[in-house]
């Protein structure tokens, strides 16, 4: 049976599929759409993305894209280790600005689900990560944003590794939260 945890941000979960194994390797059902009814998520996914990140330190995020392309995203590490960021952004919201941070692996072999109105990013922990995602909506580049993802105004506490982080151009130049104006509000 799929192991469930609520976080504290409403609407993400993390998952832990069962595993079974023998001599030969394992099986293991990772994505199961009956787990994620049972929990109330209405999510329609539309596409499955793949990452690799060589280097540990590599941070990817904080990211979104605004409706109608907004994403929820289901998150797995297939090899590696990550530190996984959720920071709501739904204005209005009792939890807005606030963030979770979830060690997600392949030994741990846990998910996290992160809900559209959520920025999301991660920090590679170990070399050779490779990540898989499915996204509820279209990769649309004119609606995509970025927030810093060492803002002071959010407090991440992202793990210390002892090495720099490594961004892309557009993450080394994202928007400071005191700047962002969120698309997202709450529904509550």
């Amino acid at each position: 049976m799929t192991q469930v945890h609520h976080h504290a941000l409403s609407g993400v979960i993390e998952f832990t599929p069962p595993k079974s194994g023998d001599h030969r390797g394992f099986f293991s059902e990772v994505f199961k759409q009956s787990v994620l009814d049972a929990e109330g998520v209405e999510t329609r996914w539309v596409q499955d993305n793949q990452s690799f990140s060589a280097q540990p330190g590599t941070v990817r995020g904080l990211h979104l894209q605004a409706p109608p392309f907004a994403q929820a995203k289901l998150i797995r590490v297939l090899r590696g280790a990550i530190y996984d960021v959720a920071v709501d952004i739904r204005r209005g919201s009792p939890t807005y600005g606030q963030w979770i941070g979830v060690e997600l692996s392949a030994e741990k072999w846990n998910q996290l689900l992160v809900p559209a109105g959520y920025a999301h990013g991660f920090m590679t922990l170990v070399p050779d990560c490779e990540i898989l995602y499915k996204v509820s909506a279209k990769y649309a580049p004119d609606h995509e944003m970025a927030i810093r993802w060492n803002d002071p105004d959010l407090g991440i506490t992202w793990p210390e590794i002892g090495v720099e982080p490594i961004l892309s151009g557009k993450d080394a130049v994202a928007t400071p939260f005191a700047e962002f104006n969120t698309p997202f509000f709450y529904q509550g």
